[in-house]
């Protein structure tokens, strides 16, 4: 993907480091200039705006955390990542209380480098503050994957602005790629904590015995390779939002550790002693069904309630076709300017194609298409021919049906249960969120209409 449009700045006194970090971003398709002081820094930043200042936090003559507040009184929009070594994490804190995006510890992992330059960027869009600067952000980063007018959508901002004001705990379900994240920073930005910190951790990124430490920190010789205290996310969100992704993910352990946290309000680094109390606001996400894991015995009942005291919902593209056409629009937008390609558009036939694909990757996966179709497409047109392969396949072997005149509304209720199982999902509670009618409802007229072995068939398909 051809990221040239978007400019980044390294900056470390430690001059191999930063060239390497700068060649890992640059062969990411990004623009990457790299400066080993903070003052060459400022004047680079000064001379031309950047999406992004990837620096370190110890330097001789100005901080990094000086670079930041520096930089943030006039370009509120350029995004902070700090790097920082295990000595001097207490900096990183208060980094990210004076609004970095996020920290990484020396020495680097770059994979993780990637995913948060990438999140970074996309994040960009949502704190955008007037118009205008909504339109720069929208030619310059990552579109926002919560674009749309239907209903769903729109309950769903309208909730989350609701609570934004409270401190109450929110928990976020929805599958990957619809933009569980970015619903969440938004409650954060439109609450009293904004000016704060929002710190994010991927349950399911660490090990059992790691996550503890991630969560709550550890003091020096706590464990091997513990050669410094270093304080964890919980600390570093004091006073802002602790974003728990994949919370569905924790061990056993993990969720018997974050229960007493909410319901103490305090808790001890790995191998200390002292009580720590931090004001933080929880919200959590996960892709999995939490309710059904509790009811597996795989999710404790407990914690489920601590944490769904509001429950949102981010819909899946599938159950929002009408946005399909708005956000298509979007892209195509966006990534024409993105990639200097001439402005395309669908062709009536391609969009409403677009619109009958379920989408298992999301908005996400939608806005990917539209991007290689936007610099591998050499007509101003899109047409059906254009789209990939699975797009055009799966409506090849999608069967339609027709409601013949004279059909019974039995005969064509029937039709319609046996193509969605056949053709839509084999999951019964999908299925009947689908057609509109209760799980228990939906088995009723399997039964009724003899259709449990299509039912089992289809569940038991590959």
């Amino acid at each position: 993907m051809d990221k040239a449009g978007i400019r980044l700045l390294v900056v470390d006194d430690e001059r191999g480091l930063c060239e390497g970090v700068q060649e890992a971003l640059r062969r990411e398709g990004y623009t990457v200039d790299a400066a080993n002081d903070a003052r060459t820094a400022l004047g680079l930043v000064q001379a031309q705006p950047y999406h992004l200042v990837v620096t370190d936090v110890r330097m001789p003559d100005m901080t990094g955390l000086q670079l930041l507040q520096t930089v943030r009184a006039t370009q509120r929009d350029t995004q902070f990542i700090l790097m920082t070594a295990f000595g001097t994490v207490e900096n990183a804190v208060e980094a990210m209380k004076a609004g970095a995006y996020d920290y990484l510890t020396k020495p680097l992992d770059l994979s993780r480098l990637r995913v948060l330059v990438a999140k970074a960027l996309e994040f960009q869009t949502v704190v955008a503050e007037n118009t205008e600067l909504k339109q720069r952000l929208r030619k310059r980063a990552e579109p926002s994957l919560l674009v749309g007018e239907s209903e769903p959508i729109r309950r769903l901002l309208r909730t989350a602005e609701e609570v934004a004001g409270s401190d109450v705990t929110v928990l976020i379900e929805g599958e990957s790629g619809t933009g569980k994240e970015l619903v969440a920073r938004t409650i954060h930005l439109h609450s009293r904590r904004a000016d704060k910190a929002f710190i994010s951790v991927n349950c399911a990124a660490f090990a059992e015995q790691l996550l503890e430490a991630e969560l709550f920190g550890h003091v020096k010789g706590a464990f091997t390779g513990a050669m410094t205290s270093r304080p964890g996310r919980f600390q570093l969100a004091d006073g802002g939002t602790l974003f728990l992704d994949e919370i569905g993910d924790l061990s056993a352990k993990g969720q018997g550790d974050l229960l007493r946290v909410l319901e103490d309000g305090a808790f001890r680094m790995v191998g200390g002693s002292e009580l720590i109390r931090v004001n933080v606001r929880i919200v959590a996400a996960t892709n999995k069904r939490l309710h059904e894991a509790v009811t597996a015995g795989k999710f404790r009942e407990d914690l489920f309630y601590r944490l769904q005291v509001v429950p949102l919902v981010v819909p899946p593209l599938r159950d929002r076709p009408d946005d399909i056409p708005l956000l298509v629009d979007t892209f195509l937008d966006h990534f024409a300017t993105k990639h200097k390609r001439r402005r395309k558009k669908f062709a009536a036939d391609a969009l409403q194609l677009c619109q009958r694909f379920p989408w298992p990757g999301n908005v996400r996966q939608l806005r990917n298409v539209v991007e290689r179709l936007v610099v591998t497409s050499a007509r101003p047109t899109i047409v059906v021919e254009d789209l990939p392969d699975f797009l055009r396949e799966h409506d090849r072997l999608t069967p339609a049906f027709a409601i013949r005149p004279g059909m019974s509304l039995a005969e064509a209720e029937k039709l319609l249960i046996q193509q969605t199982l056949l053709h839509v999902t084999a999951n019964r509670e999908e299925a009947a969120r689908h057609l509109g009618i209760s799980r228990r409802t939906l088995q009723y007229k399997l039964k009724h209409y003899g259709l449990l072995d299509t039912a089992a068939a289809g569940e038991a398909a590959p």
